[in-house]
């Protein structure tokens, strides 16, 4: 695409959604959210006991503010926000049984620092914390509130709201995205909470887009998604005061992407290494919408979230509003339990989710479904095979990536040929892998490179360092040894210069000594 000027990037992104553009590559899967969308969502048993860990956002872990043994009130801060984190509340009411380490619903299955709560039953509040007359207040009063309540992007990402709502670029905000499409398949939190509760989404919409300081609203969703569709308009027209625009997008996946969305609603494409707002645009979750409304009217923090656990290994496929911290083992109880033939359980949809080593680990704001795969649903193991180069990968990249090129860098450890094929632009959607006729893990090995390629840079970030520290010692032990010489050069010259008077004060004392003589002997 041809450089645009300020004036037509502004127009391009002020009209987002008007015509819907094309983004490359993509899949058309075959969707199974029904399965999960028949009932309400519903809220599961209060669990015995709740583990909070403290890092569950973009940014550094919270550091905690509880003790073992402490009573704590629902909604309660417990983790405060560290540099760019997100501030960490209580799910319920109860008493701290420890701060401790405990394994995480990650794909690294890392540990992190957590708040295990034993709950009391009680579900006791806290005094809430709303913000009143909320379009009087400033942006950035806005967005500290929304700081405070603790919001993540609820999209996957979960990096801290309010940093986002206040990020500029090149050029001024002009639309807020709010994003609607599930792209994965099964997943169908998103479109539950856009049935059942599209006044939240609507209002929390108002409000970031106040915060961002953004002219319209779009919000994108999945052409698919009739009913939705009608109840968002309908919020719209209620409570959108004019600015608010439902636009419907094709199901390709993976059309939930950030910079996909951005592609197909503008057909601009997100600058390497940049954001949406270098155009002009910000991007937030439907489901962190609703978050900000909470927040915002009733004073709720973040302490729970919509889950889909479905899956041919549950026994009934629903949407359960979770606390965090919940096991994911109690939501699959709450759906029903396993089945005879469940085989394996998978945080995320099939595309881009990762197995769970067990069900004990907690569920967390990035906990979007939980997906039971029976035996039938995996495919059959198959044998690794050389790449073919048919280029099917590169054909169903949306980043438009080469594949093929990449893998055969990454296996010959060049890593600066793979960080400049751009593989850190890799959103890891699984399109190469599903359509790789030699069943290459692409992804895997694409997600090495990355930690690999910054493995890397730290290092030669750290040799510079290293390099600038030696340098700049070597420059001040030349300085020193200089204004050593030049000291040096000035004793020995004032030396000198002693000597030299000294020698002419001796020369004048025998010059008058002998003229002393002379004259003496005259006499």
């Amino acid at each position: 695409m041809s450089e645009l000027t300020a004036a037509e990037l502004e127009q391009r992104t002020a009209t987002a959604g008007d015509r819907l553009h094309r983004f490359h590559g993509g899949l058309r899967l075959r969707h199974n959210k029904k399965i999960s969308c028949q009932d309400p969502v519903r809220h599961p048993v209060l669990p015995r006991e709740l583990v909070v860990p403290l890092l569950q956002h973009g940014g550094p872990p919270a550091t905690p503010r509880v003790r073992p043994g402490e009573q704590v009130l629902k909604g309660q801060l417990i983790g405060e926000a560290q540099g760019r984190g997100a501030h960490v509340h209580a799910p319920t009411s109860g008493v701290v049984r420890d701060v401790e380490r405990r394994p995480m619903a990650h794909a690294t299955g890392q540990a992190g620092d957590c708040v295990v709560i034993r709950c009391d039953g009680e579900d006791r509040w806290c005094d809430p914390a709303a913000l009143d007359h909320w379009r009087d207040a400033s942006p950035a009063a806005l967005r500290a509130h929304i700081r405070q309540a603790g919001i993540v992007g609820l999209g996957g990402a979960v990096f801290p709201t309010d940093i986002k709502a206040g990020a500029r670029g090149a050029v001024p905000i002009q639309t807020l995205v709010l994003n609607g499409a599930e792209c994965e398949p099964y997943i169908s939190c998103d479109e539950m909470l856009m049935r059942e509760h599209p006044r939240r989404i609507i209002s929390g919409a108002l409000m970031l887009r106040h915060a961002t300081g953004a002219g319209r609203v779009v919000i994108g969703i999945e052409d698919q998604m009739g009913a939705v569709k009608k109840s968002l308009d309908r919020a719209a027209r209620e409570g959108g005061d004019g600015t608010v625009t439902v636009v419907r997008i094709p199901t390709i996946y993976p059309e939930g992407g950030e910079r996909q969305l951005v592609q197909t609603l503008t057909g601009l494409e997100v600058p390497d290494g940049g954001y949406p707002h270098d155009l002009g645009l910000v991007v937030q979750n439907v489901a962190t919408a609703a978050a900000v409304h909470q927040a915002v009217v009733d004073g709720r923090p973040m302490i729970e979230r919509i889950v889909t656990v479905t899956g041919n290994g549950v026994g009934h496929p629903c949407n359960l509003l979770a606390l965090l911290g919940t096991p994911v083992g109690h939501l699959v109880e709450a759906a029903g339990g396993y089945t005879d033939d469940v085989a394996r359980l998978v945080v995320g949809g099939p595309m881009m989710g990762y197995p769970l080593r067990n069900d004990g680990e907690p569920v967390v704001k990035a906990t979007n479904c939980l997906l039971a795969l029976s035996h039938d649903d995996l495919r059959p193991a198959q044998a690794e095979m050389p790449c073919i180069r048919c280029g099917d990968c590169a054909r169903v990249c949306p980043a438009q990536l080469m594949p093929q090129e990449l893998n055969f860098q990454i296996r010959a450890r060049q890593w600066d040929e793979v960080d400049s094929l751009g593989v850190d632009a890799c959103i890891e959607c699984g399109c190469c892998d599903f359509v790789c006729p030699s069943h290459i893990p692409l992804v895997s090995w694409f997600r090495y490179a990355k930690g690999e390629v910054r493995s890397q840079l730290r290092e030669r970030a750290a040799a510079e360092r290293a390099r600038q520290r030696f340098e700049a010692r070597e420059a001040r032990l030349e300085r020193a040894r200089q204004e050593k010489a030049e000291r040096l050069a000035r004793r020995k010259k004032k030396l000198q210069d002693q000597a030299g008077r000294k020698k002419q004060i001796e020369a004048a004392l025998q010059r008058a000594a002998a003229k002393d003589d002379t004259d003496g002997g005259s006499g």
